[in-house]
């Protein structure tokens, strides 16, 4: 695992520290299940982090699933970003029961 720092007097406040980590990449395109997923090893995602994945192809043809390792950078996010990304996850969610619960109109 290789990790660098962003250094300033407002890195903790703004982010940029990077973590460069092995990925199990999983992608499927079958009739029962459409997917992708990148799981990055002996790192913990929190709220506004960013995962780029290297390598990995941009999908597989019909009927086939497969799975590898590859090489993934994690951009961790700083505070600021992580409070905003909460915030608007919250408020993004309770849009969702607004909308849900919306009495039917009659004509």
């Amino acid at each position: 695992m290789r990790d660098q720092v962003k250094v300033g007097p407002l890195a903790w406040l703004t982010g940029g520290r990077t973590i460069e980590v092995p990925c199990t990449v999983d992608i499927e395109q079958t009739f029962d299940s459409l997917h992708a997923h990148a799981i990055p090893e002996g790192v913990a995602l929190r709220p506004g982090d960013r995962v780029v994945v290297h390598g990995a192809p941009a999908g597989v043809p019909y009927g086939q699933a497969i799975s590898f390792t590859c090489r993934a950078t994690v951009y961790r996010a700083g505070w600021l970003q992580r409070i905003w990304t909460e915030a608007s996850a919250i408020l993004e969610l309770a849009d969702l029961y607004h909308c849900g619960f919306e009495p039917r109109e009659t004509p």
